[in-house]
């Protein structure tokens, strides 16, 4: 990229910035639905910066989905930042349609979140709930976006236009820990659709997760299959974790978690694999040509 390109994708980052500067700005007081993750991070470190302290309040959901190291990790994060951070307990596993893991999971599971944080928003006084939709999220599969709609959840990046590359350059550059945080997306995210959710089996990827990153392997996906388990690590390490001793720890380990078959997916890891069944069977689905 030649010098002349540089200032232009510079110009546009720096105009997307001010604009979303101006679209916080627009409001007094917001509630922002935090996760700890790159996107709600970096709208949080906005919010704040643009309305200050006692105008911003943070709320991330605590359930039996979300990782106890990602938990900490996000408060953590909203501490270093100086923000007010309310936990809130939303009760999606009470609800029979998010449990039996359908495509439209995150649907309802936003649902619920949502539903508390309007009612908190309109107890506490707050103008708007904020949410870290970005503008590469609508051309996937994001069943939560609806949930945004229907509640009002208003997504300040996507207005600006800012794509994740955009946060993580704008991240980096305010000194934020989460500029180059791999994705995180919840633990149910890890289950075949199709099988039911319970706190048991979220219980046995989070464990599973944990004892993998023990042995050294930092970007991987436990796959929930029922009695099948399935691993995913970047291929360049999956001979690593077949080299003979560390695979018979690894068997013996799933085994012990009530696994019948341990598996290991060849074409390594690569985040939304869950959802590539979903595309096979619309392909299927499409007329011949």
């Amino acid at each position: 990229m030649d010098q002349s390109a540089k200032q232009d994708v510079n110009q546009t980052l720096e105009a997307r910035y001010q604009r979303l500067q101006e679209i916080l700005r627009s409001y007094k007081k917001v509630i922002v639905a935090y996760s700890g993750g790159v996107d709600s991070t970096f709208l949080l470190k906005a919010a704040l910066d643009c309305l200050g302290r006692e105008n911003v309040l943070a709320c991330m959901g605590q359930s039996e989905s979300l990782a106890q190291r990602e938990q900490q990790h996000a408060v953590d994060i909203a501490q270093q930042l100086g923000a007010e951070l309310r936990l809130v307990y939303p009760r999606e596993m009470d609800n029979p349609e998010y449990r039996s893991n359908p495509p439209q999971r995150c649907y309802y599971c936003k649902v619920e979140l949502y539903k508390l944080l309007k009612d908190l928003a309109e107890q506490l006084g707050y103008e708007a709930v904020l949410c870290g939709t970005n503008a590469d999220d609508l051309s996937d599969f994001r069943p939560g976006l609806k949930a945004a709609q229907q509640w009002d959840v208003r997504s300040p990046l996507e207005e600006a236009r800012l794509s994740k590359d955009d946060i993580r350059t704008l991240s980096k550059k305010l000194g934020l820990a989460t500029w180059d945080k791999p994705a995180q997306p919840c633990l149910a995210s890890r289950m075949a659709y199709g099988l039911e959710i319970t706190p048991e089996r979220l219980k046995q990827i989070e464990e599973a997760e944990e004892f993998l990153r023990g042995m050294g392997f930092q970007q991987l996906r436990v796959r929930h299959h029922g009695n099948l388990v399935r691993i995913e690590v970047p291929a360049e390490k999956i001979a690593e974790l077949l080299h003979d001793h560390q695979r018979e720890q690894i068997a013996a380990f799933f085994k012990k978690q009530g696994f019948t078959y341990v598996s290991v997916d060849l074409e390594g890891f690569r985040s939304g694999s869950g959802n590539e069944t979903l595309l096979s069977a619309e392909n299927n689905l499409s007329p011949a040509k």
